[in-house]
């Protein structure tokens, strides 16, 4: 009122105006809408629109307007908005009247920040359910606080026409409520209805369309037994009854997955609590608007199908997060595996036509839309811990916001490639990184194809243009073959100096550390395998100043399927031909393989030497009985870290001039074994005899001089129990503990520290 008072006295100098740029995620949350109402309850007049890099405003009012408007700008903005730089600048007072809302700007030159995909809000879950509601049961809900972004942006700004969504025009109701600033749709550009946007059809593998409702053809599959392809918000699912052990084992027998963990979708919370033991912090990340999957522990005497998970006590829970999953649990289920719609290898599904394709063998009805999915983007993957998040797989609902890292001022733009395995991308820039979804194992040509396109993607989205490619050193990956596609400068990483300067980063640590890189093996700067190395320095350099003594591996990686191959191998070699007497005794039934491995290390018949704590696990997985044959990656290790029950007095081992000799701790564990002692026992014995290796070696690097700080990154750390133990013990020992919150500490991980350590060390050379 103030300002339309001055204007009408014509006191112009008494009005000032304000240019203001904002950069964060601050398109497709409602952003626009709350800056117009901000701007309105203020009395001031201007405008506000989208740019390639953020949003532009421009206000005019009194100075105390301005200051106000200014101040509560960043402190109220819609829940999932995020400010990360504010910057404004006075200009010339035009004298217009109002506040508007404008059409987005072109090309820019800074990076916009792209929004996640964001799970279906309150209203409109209840709109879905109102029979008066013109959406009734409409699977295309969505509204200025949720629904799809980044998996159906092309480019930015995110308008409708630069999304999947420009093949449908809105219909006058539609294009009414996007157009009103006090319309909860108000420019949300996925916004559509029954009339004007996309449907759903239920489909036989062959791709005829069934006639009748989508939902009944769902219901009586899932009831009959059946496996169901699903297209959902970044790809395709695979979908059957939770509680039919037949109808999960026909599912494992025909996507060959015979015992990797299924991903659980419960109909609501009370279902979870049904099926799991749940706290309050999980279940309220459960229902928020990220909407990941969660690892519960699994109640004794569960109805699930024990076929869910074997040999793990945990089940990875998610609730519907789409319209379409809401309307899935009509039919009297109310759990249902949801597990990726791919074949074994090969990269999600996203196109119907691909899907009929790839998936026909495996499923019994689809279910399509045409809505197109742009980017492919799987669930998110994390369970909590005594020390946060931790993440197993970082996709949708946080990809792609950025993080920031520490980075030099002259630092060149660059992308980190990541491992071959759990793959993910990372690009960098001036501090600010960006790591893509989760694109999976690069084994196969397909996937290979779709991390080109997923990276060409970005590097549209972005405007990003890369001078330093960064990647890991191993000869035969494919991950570096794909760098040196590029036709950029390549900078090697090694991998383990990766995984903890990926943890160094995210907590924003610039000066020298101390990291501890547990996992499975990857390639060392001497040109042998590593996996359990204790490093000091910095971002340019690290040197290793200890490891676990080097295990042979029959086979190489093939150990990896086969831990009791391997524990012949490791016991003879650690402890002489009559330990692995001892352990054949023990298991006759098997006792063949386990004289294998000691027969290949006798003859040296492709043996591989690596330093891997994963790969030690797996030996003692295979000792006590856990795990014989592995079936995916980190099995043996994953079975055996649920199985430790708590506390356990750690074996002996020997730490001599930094190598951590494990001979005292299998000849104890053998003994254990031998005398029939509890497996659960045995492995929570062991847990805490690699927390306590840990903390001996890592004292000698403080009394080296090295700084009290340190980061535990590296695949084995997923075991929360390893985790917090060795976490603990070493913060009772003075120790300042960095964890990975933010980035898997896996390989999905793996990325980000490649950037970081590639932009330090070409910071002064460009």
């Amino acid at each position: 009122m103030d300002s339309m008072a001055s204007r009408q006295d014509g006191c112009i100098g008494e009005i000032r105006r304000y240019r203001v740029q904002v950069r964060g995620t601050v398109q497709g949350v409602g952003f626009r809408p709350f800056v117009y109402r901000l701007a309105v309850e203020l009395g001031l007049s201007g405008w506000v629109r989208n740019t390639p890099d953020g949003v532009h405003i421009e206000a005019e009012g009194t100075p105390e307007a301005l200051k106000a408007f200014l101040r509560r700008l960043p402190r109220e903005v819609p829940p999932l908005a995020r400010v990360q730089d504010l910057s404004w600048e006075e200009t010339a007072p035009r004298g217009e009247q109002g506040f508007h809302i404008v059409s987005s700007a072109g090309a820019s030159r800074a990076r916009p920040a792209v929004p996640p995909d964001v799970a279906t809000c309150d209203s409109c879950r209840g709109e879905l359910r109102d029979p008066g509601d013109r959406r009734y049961r409409y699977p295309f809900i969505n509204c200025t606080d949720c629904g799809p972004r980044f998996t159906i942006i092309e480019a930015m700004p995110y308008d409708r026409s630069r999304t999947t969504m420009k093949r449908f025009p809105m219909c006058s109701l539609c294009a009414e409520e996007c157009s009103k600033p006090a319309d909860r749709r108000f420019h949300a550009q996925p916004n559509a209805c029954p009339r004007c946007g996309p449907r759903v059809w239920a489909a036989k593998p062959d791709g005829t369309e069934l006639p009748g409702r989508w939902e009944e053809h769902f219901h009586r599959a899932i009831a009959a037994g059946g496996v169901v392809a699903v297209k959902g918000l970044g790809g395709f699912h695979l979908a059957c009854d939770a509680r039919d052990e037949r109808a999960v084992a026909k599912l494992r027998g025909r996507k060959r997955r015979p015992a990797k963990p299924l991903a659980v979708m419960f109909r609501d919370l009370q279902a979870v609590r049904r099926y799991c033991v749940i706290a309050d912090e999980e279940a309220g990340l459960l229902q928020s608007a990220r909407a990941p999957i969660v690892l519960l522990r699994r109640k004794p005497g569960s109805c699930l199908a024990p076929g869910i998970a074997p040999g793990l006590r945990t089940v990875g829970a998610m609730l519907p997060y789409t319209p379409l999953h809401l309307l899935l649990f009509e039919g009297g289920c109310d759990a249902l595996v949801m597990t990726s719609g791919n074949p074994r290898g090969l990269p999600l599904c996203i196109d119907n036509h691909q899907a009929l394709r790839e998936l026909g063998g495996l499923a019994d009805l689809f279910l399509l839309h045409d809505r197109p999915i742009k980017n492919r983007c799987d669930d998110s993957v994390l369970r909590l811990t005594s020390r946060g998040s931790l993440f197993y797989r970082r996709s949708r609902g946080w990809v792609p916001e950025p993080i920031t890292v520490p980075s030099p001022r002259d630092a060149p733009p660059v992308v980190g490639v990541g491992g071959d395995l759990k793959n993910t991308f990372c690009i960098l820039q001036e501090g600010e990184a960006v790591l893509s979804q989760h694109l999976g194992d690069l084994d196969y040509l397909e996937a290979q194809e779709a991390w080109r396109d997923a990276f060409h993607g970005f590097c549209q989205l972005f405007r990003f243009r890369p001078a330093v490619c960064a990647h890991d050193p191993h000869p035969g990956y494919a991950s570096r073959r794909l760098a040196e596609s590029l036709g950029l400068r390549c900078v090697p990483v090694q991998h383990h100096h990766a995984h903890v300067a990926s943890c160094w980063a995210e907590w924003g640590l610039e000066g020298p550390a101390v990291g501890v890189a547990a996992d499975g093996t990857g390639y060392g700067a001497d040109g042998r395998i590593w996996g359990f190395e204790f490093l000091v320095g910095d971002y340019r350099e690290v040197k290793r100043f200890g490891h676990l003594a080097y295990l042979p591996l029959p086979g190489g990686e093939g150990a990896i399927r086969r831990p009791l191959v391997l524990a012949g191998a490791c016991l003879g070699h650690f402890l002489g031909e009559d330990a692995v007497r001892c352990l054949a005794e023990v298991y006759p039934r098997v006792a063949r393989q386990i004289w294998w491995g000691y027969r290949m290390l006798k003859e040296d018949l492709r043996i591989v030497w690596a330093s891997s704590l994963g790969r030690l696990f797996d030996c003692v997985s295979a000792m006590v009985g856990v795990c014989w044959e592995s079936t995916y990656e980190g099995q043996a290790a994953a079975e055996l870290g649920e199985l430790a029950e708590e506390g356990g007095d750690p074996y002996p081992i020997r730490v001599d001039h930094g190598v951590i000799d494990p001979s005292p701790m299998l000849a104890a564990i053998l003994a254990d074994v031998r005398a029939g002692r509890d497996p659960r026992e045995v492995s929570a014995r062991f847990h805490s005899t690699v927390a306590h290796a840990t903390l001996r070696l890592l004292r000698s690097a403080r009394a080296a001089g090295w700084p009290g700080v340190v980061a535990l990154s590296g695949g084995c750390y997923q075991n929360p129990r390893l985790l917090e133990e060795t976490a603990a013990l070493l913060e009772g020992d003075g120790w300042e503990v960095l964890t990975p919150r933010r980035v898997p500490p896996n390989d999905g991980g793996l990325s980000l520290g490649q950037a970081v350590v590639a932009s330090w060390r070409c910071a002064s050379c460009v």
